[in-house]
Parts: structure tokens; C-alpha cells; sequence
């Protein structure tokens, strides 16, 4: 039986399955952990069998797509090899950065470690480019929006990590994993500080919003994956705190 908190269904038709997981759930198999909990195993049980056409970290939450078909697949998948799919992922990271917009290219190289991290490598790396954009500044955070042109393991994560910023809760990129606690940012907290419950404790990096040409119509289509729960949570206190929302530029505008 499948677990409602696994994902949820964003949209789907007889070629594709467009789905909005969870943190902490594969998408597909891992060489590393065999027996860990799958995404695509959970999702056939509504769907059938279902093609994975590109990866999201298992980490991090938002939008994952499948193809239902063979044929969908093949067109999914040359449209993720030439780089036609735009992907948006927006995170929370530690700090508060001096620039508004940031071009990173930095050429990584997968499973660089010892922990299997990623890692930049000019010389044996491939080529990786993410663009950053400031959404919101709250406190000592900083909502983020990432566009990656590529799509290397981790590439968002170690892009950030270069330029001195880590994504909030990071277990492999950050010396700082602190979950974000609200009596630690609200000046008057009336709660239980020994019972209280982190408003977020895991990696702080969803997959927002994704756009491609449909397999079978060709027809460009976006698709959009609300904040998980905890994030959203976070977002709502961050904004009623600091008065920046990362999903109300309008208002962060004013706030300027």
C-alpha cells in the first residue's frame, strides 16, 4: 500500500507521469543502498511500469518525471541529453550572499571522494553551469533559485558550496547541518523550547518547476511542484518574520 506522504500526483495521461516526491526517497535504483525506498516502485503500484527519464537527489523533494511508454522515453530522454529540459529548484541556504545573480561554471567530477561526493575537477570534471538567483533574504537565510544548464550529481549543491554557501541541513556539503528551529529566529517564542520541533531538519533543495515539449503533441508544457510540507512551513514563518517570500517577488520588492 502505498504511503499518501510519498508523493503526489501533479499531473499524468497515457505517455507521462509528472510526480512531486518527498525528501529522503530514490527515484530509481542505487548502487549504493539496494534496499532503500523507491519512488518508481511505489508509483507503479498506481501507474504500472514506469521509464526513468532523468534523476533528482534523494535528498532533495519536488518534481519528478517518468514516461509511461517506450517511445515517451526516447523522447524524454534525447530532449534531457541535449539540454532542452528547463528545470527551476529553489533552496534555502545559510547566510546572506553579496550578489543578486550568479553564473557558475565549474567543471565536477561524480564519486570524487571517499564519501562519494561530488567534486570540482577541471581537469577530469565535466562541464557544469548553474545560474543563481536571490528570491528572498530572511535574517540569516536566503531563499535561492538555481537553473542548472547541466545536470551533474550533486551540481547544485557543490556550485554553491564553491562560492561559500551551503544549502540549509546539508549532510554532505555543509560543516553547518543545524535544523532551523522557530524559537531560534522569533524574538518572542512562547513555546517549549525542549519539546519543540524543528520547523525543518533535512536537505532544504526542491525541484520546482520543470518545462519540455510533450512526446506525443510536442507541445511545450510546465509543470509546478508546491513546497513539501516542512518547507512551506518554513517559508510561511520566514516570511512572516522577515517580510520576504520567495514565492511573492512583489513583496519582497516593497520590502527593498
Amino acid at each position: 500500500m502505498k504511503k499518501i506522504s510519498d508523493y503526489t500526483v501533479i499531473y499524468s495521461d497515457d505517455d507521462i507521469v509528472v510526480l512531486n516526491k518527498r525528501s529522503g526517497l530514490l527515484i530509481a535504483a542505487d548502487r549504493y543502498d539496494e534496499d532503500a525506498p523507491r519512488l518508481d516502485i511505489e508509483a507503479s503500484k498506481e501507474f504500472g511500469k514506469l521509464f526513468a527519464v532523468h534523476r533528482i537527489d534523494k535528498d532533495t523533494s519536488g518534481i519528478v518525471v517518468y514516461a509511461r511508454n517506450e517511445e515517451a522515453h526516447k523522447s524524454l530522454s534525447m530532449q534531457f541529453e541535449k539540454r532542452e529540459v528547463k528545470k527551476i529548484y529553489h533552496c534555502l541556504i545559510n547566510g546572506r550572499p553579496l550578489w543578486t545573480e550568479l553564473h557558475v561554471d565549474l567543471a565536477l567530477q561524480p564519486d570524487g571522494d571517499a564519501r562519494h561526493r561530488t567534486v570540482p575537477n577541471k581537469k577530469f570534471g565535466k562541464k557544469s553551469v548553474t545560474d543563481f538567483t536571490v528570491l528572498a533574504n530572511c535574517g540569516p537565510y536566503t531563499w535561492i533559485e538555481a537553473r542548472p544548464l547541466t545536470g551533474r550529481t550533486h551540481q547544485i549543491r557543490v556550485h554553491l558550496a564553491e562560492n561559500k554557501f551551503c544549502i540549509v541541513c546539508d549532510p554532505l556539503y555543509s560543516g553547518n547541518q543545524k535544523p532551523i528551529r522557530l524559537s531560534e529566529i522569533k524574538k518572542r517564542y512562547n513555546g517549549d523550547t525542549f519539546e519543540e520541533k524543528p520547523l525543518l531538519n533535512r536537505l532544504a533543495l526542491h525541484a520546482y518547476q520543470i518545462s519540455f515539449s510533450h512526446p506525443k503533441t510536442n507541445e511545450m508544457v510546465t509543470f509546478t511542484a508546491p513546497y513539501q510540507k516542512d518547507m512551506d512551513s518554513t517559508r510561511k514563518q520566514l516570511a512572516k518574520i522577515f517580510g520576504q517570500d520567495p514565492l511573492n517577488s512583489e513583496t519582497n520588492e516593497s520590502e527593498n
